[in-house]
């Protein structure tokens, strides 16, 4: 069964619905008070080393406050992260083709890849430490929309392809910590990962 999307023209957060409650106006200043000053200790001092404490002590609040606002450390990294997350999302949901709507599906899974691994390289300290874990990981929101973008996209490129396998298998060749190890470990330009993407897409898709 294809996962659920996002009704068209909308994205959806890394966070889960559930977590996310309409908050009274002043909830809403403290909570962007918040992310403004863990937006700023992340890029001083790194994603990996930001703490609750530090982001409490930045706001001049209390810790509990912070807990309560985001959970946890990485329900605050994944804050942090839900608006560069929509932007992509945008991009390929409603933007202009070949990433959006407009090109063949071939042209969109072409584009799709390369994007995401920009996108996850400008963020990659912060998607780095806000890895949810095996638990959670396949079942985050923004994830759920990427495998259904994919589905949808494999099922106009290919026909009659288990599209819900490929999807995820596709998708499993962009993870952050793979790109990050390919290109800084194994010394791999950024393009050349994004070379493989295109030809692990042509052939899937090939007739």
């Amino acid at each position: 069964m294809s996962e659920p999307t996002a009704p068209r023209g909308r994205v959806l957060p890394l966070t889960p619905v559930h977590a996310a409650p309409r908050l009274r106006a002043d909830a809403v200043r403290n909570r962007a008070r918040l992310l403004e000053a863990a937006t700023r200790l992340a890029a001083e001092h790194g994603a990996a080393n930001l703490t609750m404490e530090a982001v409490a002590a930045a706001a001049s609040v209390g810790k509990g406050t912070v807990s309560r606002r985001f959970g946890d450390r990485n329900g605050l990294l994944l804050a942090l992260l839900d608006h560069q997350e929509q932007r992509l999302q945008e991009a390929f949901i409603t933007g202009p083709p070949p990433l959006g709507p407009g090109a063949d599906p071939v042209r969109r899974l072409l584009a799709f890849g390369p994007a995401v691994m920009r996108h996850e390289h400008a963020h990659r300290d912060l998607y780095l430490a806000a890895d949810p874990g095996p638990d959670r990981r396949f079942t985050a929101p923004a994830r759920r929309v990427r495998i259904a973008h994919l589905t949808t996209l494999l099922r106009q490129a290919t026909g009659d392809a288990d599209v819900d396998v490929l999807a995820h298998t596709l998708l499993a060749s962009l993870d952050t910590a793979l790109v990050h190890h390919l290109t800084t470990r194994l010394g791999m330009p950024l393009a050349r990962v994004g070379a493989g993407w295109a030809d692990l897409v042509t052939r899937l898709t090939a007739r």
